[in-house]
């Protein structure tokens, strides 16, 4: 029997909700581990350096295995690789060892990049192009909300009752019982890693269920197609540097708020929430963007909107001081909704029989998200918390760049 595209979309949004689920959590982690294993703002930026580093190492890897499996099998694969990931939490909590924890999110970052490569595309082309960053953006609220109720899950399971040890560490002088609630704050980890497993498996016996139809069809794709190389293509490649600033300034935006908010003595149990509410302007960013595009603005118009109230954003939050800073950061989620929406439709089109390895290339720009955390927590050392932020500024003044005229470009 012929699934619809209904079915297709609704199963493909489940999958990126598990996305969002997996990927948000690195906002809460990245604090816990700094105290946990007692680490710089450089070294706790290893956090997402890990886990977005693996979709540029397994992109292409991703895009030969799926010619091989097939989309339902590959799909259940990268599901049963982000599940071994979840359990190697358990012996990096009892070890607390920074390491086997940084390897777990790469393992995960693997399995997702082996679902993302196969997703991404199937969205984009399931429908009319001119549509697509709404089809996107729906798959993008299923992201955001998953990411919200992930990290409410993990700050209820990691923060809970430990926000005055948090608080009050640095004044523990006594080397046994630092170790004590070290260790303490480390094995809190296990439960909710250990629910997430089981999740995982079972989404594994679901899309196996679940037999979604396969729309790449070589011949489609080759009767779409002019050029003999994918290098013909200048658009795709601004692109994949649009998708890899654009992701760098998302991770940025949302994962160093809880540090920033802490820096600026914002105590733990208010900081906490602050992911979530930047997760919630993502949402009504994407909310708008579908009642908008395309029927009001088109996706590039919106970007290019989109990335100058970025900029503002920016320099508000670089300029300004206390709450009124981190109200800025916080919009600046907003302004990122309609991007990743915008730029992959604007990246993909009309590339026919390429589209597949397109897509993995676009997948590597993600790398982006693994770069530009590192190039902040750098900064933060040196300069602090509030002006590591300027990292951000290329980025936007990039997407800016592509949306206005990178994007038009057919030919070299």
């Amino acid at each position: 029997m012929k699934k619809s595209p209904s079915f297709s979309i609704f199963i493909i949004g489940a999958l990126f909700f598990v996305f969002g689920f997996v990927t948000w959590l690195n906002s809460v982690l990245i604090p816990f581990l700094k105290t946990a294993c007692e680490l710089s703002a450089t070294e706790a930026s290893l956090v997402p350096f890990a886990f977005y580093i693996s979709y540029f190492v397994m992109a292409i890897p991703s895009s030969a295995i799926l010619k091989r499996t097939g989309f339902t099998n590959g799909m259940a694969l990268g599901l049963i690789i982000m599940a071994i990931g979840s359990l190697l939490f358990i012996p990096a909590a009892l070890q607390r060892n920074y390491l086997l924890f940084l390897f777990g999110l790469f393992t995960q970052g693997t399995g997702l990049a082996l679902l993302q490569t196969a997703t991404n595309p199937y969205v984009t082309i399931l429908g009319p192009i001119e549509s697509a960053a709404r089809r996107i953006s729906i798959m993008g609220i299923c992201n955001k909300v998953a990411g919200m109720i992930g990290v409410l899950a993990l700050v209820s399971a990691l923060f809970s009752g430990t926000e005055h040890l948090m608080a009050n560490f640095d004044s523990i002088t006594n080397a046994a019982l630092r170790e004590q609630v070290l260790q303490q704050l480390s094995i809190s980890v296990i439960f909710p890693y250990l629910i997430m497993t089981a999740v995982l498996v079972g989404l594994v016996l679901f899309i196996k269920v679940a037999k979604l139809p396969e729309i790449f069809e070589e011949e489609q794709e080759e009767s779409q197609s002019s050029h003999h190389s994918i290098f013909a293509y200048p658009y795709l490649w601004f692109g994949i540097a649009a998708i890899f600033f654009y992701v760098g300034v998302e991770v940025v935006a949302i994962d160093y708020l809880i540090i920033y908010a802490n820096d600026l003595q914002i105590p733990t149990e208010v900081s906490k929430y602050y992911p979530v509410a930047a997760l919630s302007a993502l949402v009504v960013g994407y909310l708008i963007g579908i009642a908008l595009v395309p029927k009001v603005l088109s996706q590039r118009i919106s970007l290019v909107i989109n990335s100058i109230l970025a900029l503002t954003l920016l320099v508000i939050a670089l300029c300004a001081t206390g709450k009124i800073s981190i109200y800025a950061i916080i919009g600046l989620s907003f302004a990122h909704a309609i991007m990743w929406p915008a730029i992959w439709p604007l990246s993909i089109h009309n590339l026919g029989k390429h589209t597949k390895l397109a897509s993995a290339f676009l997948i590597m720009g993600i790398a982006g998200g693994a770069v530009l955390p590192v190039i902040y927590g750098a900064v933060s050392d040196s300069f602090g918390t509030q002006w590591a932020y300027t990292v951000m500024f290329p980025g936007y003044v990039y997407l800016v760049l592509f949306a206005t005229f990178l994007c038009k470009i057919k030919k070299w």
